[in-house]
């Protein structure tokens, strides 16, 4: 079975993702293998041709800040990246399943609903927090201004939207135990 694993900015799907891993889920985090395939020779040259050359600040590592400047102000370039990325991580993402087909595997995508991946998954977990929470925790992570975690929230859909579209709904407003949710819906996962 593959479960979507999803929510917003600062919302603690990461976190998630690591107690699902601990109870012996075999993870895959799109976020990760997307900064991986910037790398490659293919994508990296339609990403230039994108954004520029100042998307990548050496060969290892590509400037997160330069891009959330680019297409968190753009619908239109944040489309047309998400066409060259997401393509390439969907066909890491079914080795992986292939890899680990005999587990419960939890695919960790920000952009579940977003890319139009519900299809890929069985069921969707949804990691849900107070907007004002998820902004203080971006803007201590990344050392981001309200303003441009804002951007990030609003380029989006709603998380709203996301809990009606969901099958299990995680609350990770710091008043309910995560792990005791994340074990319900792993026991339920498992004897379904």
């Amino acid at each position: 079975m593959v479960i979507g694993l999803t929510g917003g900015i600062g919302s603690g799907k990461s976190t998630v993702a690591r107690l699902f891993e601990i109870m012996g889920c075999a993870v895959f985090n799109s976020d990760a293998v997307a900064k991986e395939i910037y790398f490659e020779k293919e994508i990296k040259e339609k990403v230039i041709t994108l954004l520029g050359k100042a998307t990548y600040i050496s060969e290892t590592a590509i400037d997160k800040k330069y891009i959330s400047s680019k297409i968190f102000s753009n619908t239109a370039l944040l489309h047309q990246l998400n066409a060259i990325i997401h393509p390439a991580v969907i066909k890491q993402f079914e080795l992986f399943k292939n890899k680990h087909g005999n587990r419960l595997v939890v695919k960790e995508t920000a952009l579940l609903f977003e890319a139009k991946l519900e299809a890929q998954v069985d069921k969707i977990v949804l990691v849900a927090a107070d907007d004002e929470l998820r902004i203080k925790r971006v803007m201590q992570r990344d050392g981001l201004s309200k303003d441009e975690v804002v951007k990030k929230i609003k380029a989006q859909l709603p998380q709203e939207e996301k809990i009606l579209r969901s099958d299990f709904v995680i609350n990770n407003n710091e008043k309910e135990f995560l792990i005791t949710q994340v074990l319900n819906i792993y026991n339920k996962l498992n004897n379904a």
